[in-house]
């Protein structure tokens, strides 16, 4: 019975991923920390801490389809966490009290941790999976629409031209940047906690940092310098860079609903029969990925500051923050998958349209170009007095409904200094793309 939309039979292909759902499902959790209490054995037995006997015995029992889930539910409602159940749960199966041996110097947090590092590094493949890709694809519009002019927007108003190849690059410059973020903070982040009930480690009399190191070894995880049960930046970090990611595909979604609004037909999402319909204007292609997109981030970005609240822990074990990254960390992940599966559907597919970018530059009959002109005009009359020149001209310009180069023309004190031809130079758009060309390829050359 799924109540959230993460879950729902309904809509969780459209909020989220099949993958990502699967590295934050229950069984998922639990098999992690089956993995850190077996690796927990193997290395306490090698260090001759435990039985070896022992040890064999609790690592022949940590598979996942050992332990009752049902069970598990019930004890951990009853306690008000699931290792202990699990720990319990291994203790039983094993034969000659054996198991006693089982989560020897380890504490609830230290399991609990250590399985969420193992999910994030498994969510950021995911996620760092899905840049690669949106990026290739961002990669291609980039290329083949170098050139391609599209008009640039200030304030939702027309500006000046730019290109829709430089509106892809820019885009696919923030892409690159979350994949670096996401490379720099595995560092930080994939760190491993074994410290203990107050993180000191006083557990274990003997071979207490050799079990910590061998601990993490085993798991391809870093070892602390320090315990961080209430030191929680490492977790922050990851909602920010998350929030980040969701940010960039935010900007993209707005773009493409607002180049997909009738009045406009820029671009469009790809067209599958019956997507983006409406149950009553048969003639409607609405911008559905963009939608879920838009919904998912916002979201995510809260979720962000969740996790910045969750820093605010109580002394050496906090009394409830840790608990904020349990509710939110999942979603976060989750909802980020979505979003990154809907930008690789828009981005994969999306139908460009250079007729309609030409034609919108077009319909000012020619005002866009007033900055060309300005500068243009500056040497001969000076920039400011060129300014407030040409801003009197366009008045005029949209009072009459003429073009602005007939107007430039019928101008005395213009024409003392340049020619019609000269004008007309000034008024094409493709004269006026400054460096757009050439940052794109500096973006592609990034890519490597």
């Amino acid at each position: 019975m799924p109540a959230s939309i993460i879950d729902s039979a309904i809509f969780q292909g459209i909020f989220t991923s099949d993958a990502m759902r699967q590295v934050w499902s229950d069984e998922n959790r639990t098999q992690k920390y089956l993995d850190i209490e077996r690796a927990l054995a193997v290395v306490q037995g090698r260090l001759g801490l435990i039985p070896q006997e022992a040890a064999d015995e609790i690592v022949s029992h940590c598979t996942l389809d050992q332990i009752d889930l049902a069970r598990l539910r019930a004890q951990t409602e009853r306690i008000g966490y699931p290792i202990l159940g699990v720990v319990s749960q291994l203790n039983a199966l094993c034969r000659d009290q054996l198991g006693e041996y089982c989560h020897w110097g380890a504490t609830t947090q230290d399991i609990t941790d250590t399985a969420t590092v193992l999910q994030i590094r498994e969510g950021l493949v995911l996620v760092d999976d899905e840049l690669a890709a949106i990026a290739a694809a961002l990669a291609q519009l980039a290329r083949e629409h170098r050139d391609t002019p599209i008009i640039g927007r200030s304030n939702l108003q027309q500006a000046i031209p730019v290109t829709f190849g430089y509106k892809m690059a820019g885009l696919l410059s923030a892409v690159l940047r979350h994949r670096e973020r996401i490379a720099q903070l595995r560092e930080r982040v994939l760190v491993g906690e074994f410290a203990g009930a107050a993180g000191t480690l006083a557990s274990l009399q003997t071979g207490a940092m050799e079990t910590q190191a061998g601990l993490c070894a085993e798991l391809g995880l870093q070892q602390p310098v320090i315990a961080w049960h209430t030191i929680r930046d490492n977790i922050a970090e990851v909602g920010a860079v998350l929030g980040l990611i969701g940010g960039t595909l935010g900007k993209l979604s707005m773009d493409i609903k607002l180049m997909m609004q009738t009045e406009v037909g820029e671009v469009f999402e790809p067209y599958h029969h019956g997507r983006g319909s409406s149950s009553t204007m048969p003639q409607k292609r609405n911008p559905i990925s963009s939608a879920y997109i838009h919904g998912a981030i916002s979201v995510l970005r809260q979720h962000a500051a969740a996790l910045m609240d969750a820093m605010v822990a109580d002394h050496e074990r906090s009394t409830g923050p840790w608990q904020i990254e349990w509710i939110v960390l999942p979603e976060a992940f989750c909802l980020l998958a979505g979003a990154l599966k809907q930008s690789r559907v828009i981005v994969e597919g999306l139908e460009v349209d250079p007729v309609a970018m030409r034609r919108n530059i077009d319909m000012t009959h020619g005002l866009v170009m007033s900055e060309a002109v300005m500068m243009g005009l500056g040497p001969y009359i000076g920039r400011e007095v060129a300014h407030d020149l040409v801003y009197d001209i366009c008045r005029v310009a949209l009072q009459q409904q003429r073009p602005l180069l007939d107007l430039l023309c019928e101008n005395a004190q213009i024409m003392k200094h340049v020619t019609r031809e000269q004008l007309a130079t000034m008024c094409d758009p493709a004269n006026y793309l400054g460096q757009s060309g050439l940052m794109v390829d500096r973006v592609l050359a990034a890519m490597g």
